[in-house]
């Protein structure tokens, strides 16, 4: 009996030793993956600040906090084991479902830019009536937008997560993608927090400081964040068109190639190629955005309308 006792001990100890071998790869699994989803963590901070763009400065933070707490909610809730179990049962579902949100990033892109570059005829405006909506109920938009945004974006994230960790045990599949989701999260929203309040603590620097260079430092702040949130805005918007269309053409073998090929040629001169390749699906995205609003304007047009 003792004999058996100190056997199953061994192997308790041998398994707590290799479990615990395994998990020493955890942070350098972390970092890893980080890395690779670099350029769409950079995406979704882009893409973010516009959503609270005109809102009451007091509820910058508070907007940012409830999109931040949806995005994590669905990081940890929704996303990770929905990529752990596709991964298992159907990994061939996992490209497709994120091209079709790639779709949806370019119509919502297409969008933006038609509404930007579109005339607004005064005759429309004299006609038909305003509605009118309170501040709360814009609010409530501007977030369920962001996080519509927010979770194709985050779609992605977790996909190149797990698809970093494939090989390795289950355990530390979890461990690292609940990592890298909590830590992205705070990453992105946490800086999109200083961009917005950014106006804010110049004022405070201008008023409150005893050394003229820090005053004028914050006065300058003032100055320039109104213009660097419209810049962002912008490319917010050409961030959704770039990522989205990039997301479907690594979806079908031969764009994936036209893309490998563009980078390969432009080698030597990295900064070119990023451009290149930016440039080509932003317009990619254009154009394949233009497609489904037409779609969308046609199904409209079809389908009965409500009296």
């Amino acid at each position: 009996m003792a004999s058996g006792l100190f056997a199953l001990l061994d192997d308790v100890a041998a398994l707590v030793k290799v479990s615990a071998a395994s998990l020493d790869d955890v942070p350098t699994q972390v970092a890893k993956t980080t890395g690779k989803v670099s350029g769409i963590v950079i995406d979704d901070t882009a893409v973010t600040p516009k959503y609270v763009v005109g809102l009451s400065p007091s509820r910058e933070l508070s907007i940012i906090y409830q999109i931040a707490k949806k995005s994590l909610f669905n990081k940890l809730l929704i996303l990770t084991p929905a990529a752990l179990v596709l991964g298992y049962f159907a990994p061939w579902a996992i490209t497709p479902i994120l091209m079709l949100g790639g779709a949806y990033l370019c119509f919502e892109g297409y969008e933006k830019v038609h509404s930007m570059l579109s005339p607004h005829p005064e005759v429309a405006a004299e006609t038909e009536p305003v509605p009118t909506i309170t501040p709360e109920e814009l609010e409530q938009q501007r977030v369920a937008g962001a996080v519509r945004t927010d979770i194709i974006l985050s779609a992605e994230i977790m996909a190149i997560a797990y698809s970093q960790v494939t090989g390795a045990p289950l355990l530390n599949q979890v461990i690292v993608m609940l990592a890298v989701a909590v830590f992205i999260t705070v990453a992105v929203y946490g800086f999109v927090g200083l961009i917005v309040k950014a106006d804010d603590i110049g004022l405070h620097l201008a008023q409150t400081s005893g050394s003229p260079a820090v005053q004028q430092f914050g006065r300058s702040m003032v100055r320039f964040m109104p213009k660097f949130l419209n810049i962002l805005s912008y490319v917010g918007t050409a961030a959704m068109l770039w990522v989205g269309a990039e997301i479907i053409a690594h979806g079908i073998p031969y764009t994936a190639h036209l893309l490998h090929d563009l980078e390969q040629a432009l080698a030597s001169a990295p900064v070119v190629a990023w451009l290149a390749k930016v440039l080509a699906c932003g317009i990619g995205g254009l154009a394949l955005g233009f497609v489904i609003d037409q779609v969308v304007r046609l199904v409209k047009k079809l389908l009965p309308s409500k009296q």
